[in-house]
């Protein structure tokens, strides 16, 4: 999953456990030069973030970015929404899908790539509670699979 010349700043770790991921798109964000050195400095936090298409542009909203320790009063607000910088023939690519019955917006991840800062978003279904219920039934059973298989080694 990692490529060359890239370095993960935030992973939203239950985006895969709460949704079916369908399609992932690469954006870019713009940020100010404080939201930078904070992604830097790795203090960014996914946890409720979302991403919604408002006024024919994509946005990522409550995704936290603390404020850089360093900064002077000019400083950025944590949670402010952030622009996602894509080709409008994605955001109405983008836009068809999640009109289209359940489709939410979910942000996977943050990263640098080539010195820029990308998100990249995905289209999903959020899932049932049984579905959730198997997804973690299988996982244990595979953990328990490789314990019994490493013990017999």
């Amino acid at each position: 999953m990692k490529e060359a010349g890239t370095k993960l700043i935030a992973q939203n770790r239950k985006a895969r456990f709460n949704f079916s991921i369908e399609d992932t798109v690469e954006a870019g964000l713009a940020l100010t030069g404080t939201e930078v050195k904070s992604c830097r400095e790795g203090r960014v936090s996914m946890a409720d973030a979302y991403a919604a298409i408002r006024g024919g542009e994509a946005w990522l909203m409550q995704c936290h970015i603390n404020p850089y320790e360093f900064g002077n009063r000019a400083n950025h607000d944590p949670v402010r929404p952030r622009k996602l910088l894509l080709h409008r023939g994605e955001i109405a690519r983008l836009e068809a899908k999640v009109s289209q019955g359940g489709r939410v917006l979910v942000p996977l991840r943050l990263y640098f790539k080539g010195g820029l800062v990308k998100a990249e978003i995905a289209t999903g279904t959020p899932k049932k509670l049984y579905d959730k219920r198997a997804t973690e039934a299988s996982r244990d059973a595979e953990r328990h699979m490789r314990r019994e298989l490493g013990r017999r080694r």
